[in-house]
Parts: structure tokens; sequence; C-alpha cells
């Protein structure tokens, strides 16, 4: 196909993430950006690309072949996914893991309704770690799986405590907890609660005169996102913020333990990890990947939602299926 005209819904540190990511993929462009904010007011590192008001999107369904959606997982992707399936092939990096499969099926009906393609949950977790987990669970069926995030910001954590009534700005950090980690690579399979496996840690600048108790209490019964967790709330100035957790890193492990044999007596563990320096702008990278595959479906008119789990790996590629069985198999 030509070049996949791709456009972005939301200009935060997602969107400007997809900015740079088209960048560095030759077959796609980027065709605009449409935001909630007053379209004067974003400035963009692309020249000569047009700024929408994003209630202005169903006058521009012809402009773009995939719209990327950068909001956010607690209220933004829930309503703006299906919306924007009804207008567009539309990826996203849903990342609520308990509500994906609501999630899946209300952009599902929407894109099936308009014949459009859509995709959620695009990144890498969920997204890259998902697959990870499929592979060692297939591999290794007599075995058991184990993820673990971090250390690392947060960015639908860090968001979703910026949600909080009070709260002007907030990162969260996930930190996994060394002695579950142990455990798993000795390959005894341990059975390891949420708590055990997990600390959060929250660097939050509240509003002046702000309940800093309420908003303390909030962040640590939050269902989905900390109340399952043992969290740490610290209060910082604005100050401390930018000067301490402005860069946004992150990354993690997908571990899977397993046994053959007749007697399962031969051990084995399958180990995927990422250490990243930019979490927004490897979650990006992913996603202009995704969206590639999604042009071709939607060339193909296989129409409705899908997860990764539905894209074969040559959908990913610039690369003809030739070349790739040439130089990658």
């Amino acid at each position: 196909m030509n070049q996949i005209r791709i456009g972005i819904v939301g200009y935060g540190n997602l969107g400007k993430g997809v900015e740079l990511a088209i960048r560095s993929n030759p077959d796609t462009t980027l065709a605009f950006v449409a935001t909630r904010r007053d379209p004067s007011s974003v400035s963009l590192k692309t020249p000569d690309v047009p700024v929408y008001a994003y209630d202005d999107l169903v006058n521009h369904q012809s402009d773009a072949d995939v719209v990327i959606v950068c909001g956010g997982s607690a209220t933004d992707l829930p309503k703006q996914s299906p919306e924007l399936a009804s207008y567009f092939n539309v990826v996203d990096s849903f990342d609520t893991h308990a509500k994906i499969p609501e999630h899946f099926a209300a952009v599902d009906a929407a894109a099936k309704a308009s014949n459009h393609t859509a995709m959620i949950s695009v990144g890498w977790d969920p997204g890259m770690f998902s697959l990870m987990r499929l592979y060692g669970s297939c591999i290794l069926p007599d075995g058991k799986d184990y993820t673990f995030w971090g250390k690392g910001i947060s960015q639908g954590h860090s968001d979703a405590i910026r949600r909080v009534e009070g709260v002007l700005d907030a990162r969260q950090y996930t930190i996994p907890i060394d002695a579950a980690i142990d455990a798993v690579r000795s390959g005894v399979q341990p059975e390891l609660t949420t708590r055990q496996k997990h600390l959060r840690e929250c660097y939050v600048v509240a509003k002046p005169d702000a309940d800093l108790e309420k908003i303390e209490r909030e962040i640590r019964t939050m269902p989905n996102y900390f109340a399952d967790y043992d969290t740490i709330v610290h209060f910082i100035s604005a100050e401390e913020l930018k000067e301490k957790h402005s860069e946004l890193p992150h990354g993690g492990f997908v571990i899977r333990t397993g046994a053959t044999g007749e007697n399962g007596e031969h051990k084995h563990l399958i180990e995927y990890s990422l250490k990243l320096d930019s979490n927004p702008e490897f979650t990006t990278n992913v996603i202009v990947a995704y969206a590639r595959a999604v042009a071709r479906l939607a060339e193909e008119q296989a129409y409705g939602c899908k997860s990764v789990f539905d894209i074969a790996p040559c959908y990913l590629s610039p690369m003809r299926r030739e070349e790739l069985m040439a130089k990658m198999l």
C-alpha cells in the first residue's frame, strides 16, 4: 500500500511520542493532530500538519487511514475509542487489564457497525508482554507465568492520580519486590499475591488548601489501580516533581517457568525483559507498528476490533513476506 496516513488524537506525552515514531517509519506520515484544547495553542514538531478540534473530527473522516487515540485509560479511552471507531480505523493503548474485555466489546460493536478496523490495548503491557505470556503458556503448558513491572513510572496510574480531586500533578512508580523475583527465578513456582509482587510509590503535587488525607485515602483505595497494593504517597512541590521526576523510564519482566519430561524432571525458564529510558516513546513505536497492521487489515475488509493476539507478525513490518523470510526467519 501507499504511505499510511496517521492521525493523532491527543497531544500529551503519548501523542508527542507517536509524532516522533512516525518519523522513524518511512511508510507512515502524520495526517493531523486533534485536541480538546484550543487547536491554535498546540505547536507540533512536524511542519504543515493541521491541528483540529476534537469535536470537528467527524468532518475529517477521509484525512487519515488510521487514528491513534492517545488519551488516558481511566476516563478518555472508554469514551473516545468507541466513538472514533464509528468514523475511523483506530488504535489505542487501553491498559486497565481488568476492563479490557468490556472495552474490546464496545469498540468491536462500533467498528463492525461502521465497517472499520480497530485495535485496543497496544503497547508493551498490555501488548508485547501479553504475547510473551501467550507464547510461554503454549510452549510450557506445565508451568506458571509471572509478570513484574518496573522500576518505572506508569503513565496510566499517574494519570489516574491526576484525576483525583485536589491533585495538580503526579508521578507513580511501580517497583517490583526483589524477593518475589528471586523466588520465581529459582523455579519453585511460588503462589504470589498482587501485594507480594509490587510496591506502588506516588509523588503528588496537591492544590493549595487541598485535603491531603482525603487525596491519600482516594489513591490508596482506588480499585484496579492501588487498592490491591502496598501504596506509599508523598506530597511534594511542583518544583521537586519537575526536578526529580520529569523523566519517564519503565520496564519489566515476563517469566514463564515450567517442566518437561515423563515426570517433570527437566526444568525450564523463559524470560523476556524490557528496560526503557522513555515509556511513552517505546510504547508509541509499538503502536505505530500495529497501526500499520490495522491499515492493512482495513484494506482486506477485516472489520471489527482486534488485539495483539489476532495479528500475524508479518503485518507489523514494512518488509514484504519474502524479505522477512530471507532476512529474519
